[in-house]
């Protein structure tokens, strides 16, 4: 997902090899090896409306979600168009597997062209501009997928999912790779663009650097979790916020 601006590059710990791990609210994390269902949505396109703020810059754009996948591999990209700052986007590119979406290639481009590629069978993300390799596992993400990954957890069991439970995996972006952990909120009633949505709400808690990203990402039941939502907060001021304008499923 395209970020209010492009963050410094953190260290990759050997923690990043570990899988996703679920912690119930209340309760002890979920065994490591078990299994989590997940349907993914149907493909389809979704226009936004964007707001934010760069370096004490306010804008309004418009942004799109691209996604489509074949039931073997998938593609999906994320752009936002501003006026003076030109396009940003990003790209994931991967397979599907029994446990979602498996990332190969992740790209971001702006005023320049970064990406990741992940080999998961030697555990290793690879970056195009030479930061050193981070140690990846099972389920690792990046910044595009992650969004559409928990949309497929959640439609294929959402009662696995009350408000308080967290959901930690490792997320790269084209530089590098640090563990997010997510917290499972209740469903809200959104007043968007496209009109009234009820969302459940799942908050991106802040990591360990404080130029981390926090923010909030609202998934609707009614277009199979698919985000409807994203507000993401970088340092102090920076900000990005995509509302649902548009939804327009892929004819099947």
């Amino acid at each position: 997902m395209p970020e209010p601006e492009a963050e410094p590059p953190e260290a990759n710990g050997a923690d990043t090899a570990r899988p996703i791990r679920v912690t119930p609210a209340g309760a002890p994390p979920l065994p490591p090896g078990t299994v989590l269902p997940v349907t993914l949505p149907n493909s389809a396109t979704l226009e936004f409306n964007a707001s934010g703020q760069i370096k004490g810059f306010q804008y309004s754009a418009g942004a799109q979600l691209q996604w489509q996948h074949d039931g073997q591999y998938y593609q999906a990209r994320q752009s936002i168009s501003m006026f003076l700052l030109g396009e940003r986007a990003q790209t994931s590119e991967g397979l599907i597997t029994p446990k979602g979406l498996q990332p190969l290639n992740f790209s971001d481009k702006g005023r320049k062209t970064q990406s990741a590629a992940f080999d998961v069978a030697s555990g290793k993300a690879h970056y195009s501009g030479g930061q050193p390799d981070a140690a990846i596992g099972d389920g690792v993400q990046d910044r595009l997928s992650v969004f559409l990954q928990l949309s497929a957890l959640m439609a294929a069991a959402p009662e696995k999912y009350p408000p308080g439970t967290l959901i930690e995996l490792t997320t790269s972006s084209a530089r590098s790779a640090v563990r997010w952990q997510f917290r499972v909120g209740a469903s809200e009633a959104l007043e968007l663009p496209f009109g009234s949505v009820m969302a459940l709400r799942l908050d991106k808690l802040p990591g360990k650097s404080s130029s981390d990203q926090h923010g909030s990402v609202w998934l609707a039941p009614s277009m199979q979790y698919l985000p409807v939502r994203i507000k993401l907060t970088q340092g102090q001021d920076d900000f990005v916020d995509l509302q649902l304008k548009k939804y327009l499923p892929t004819p099947q």
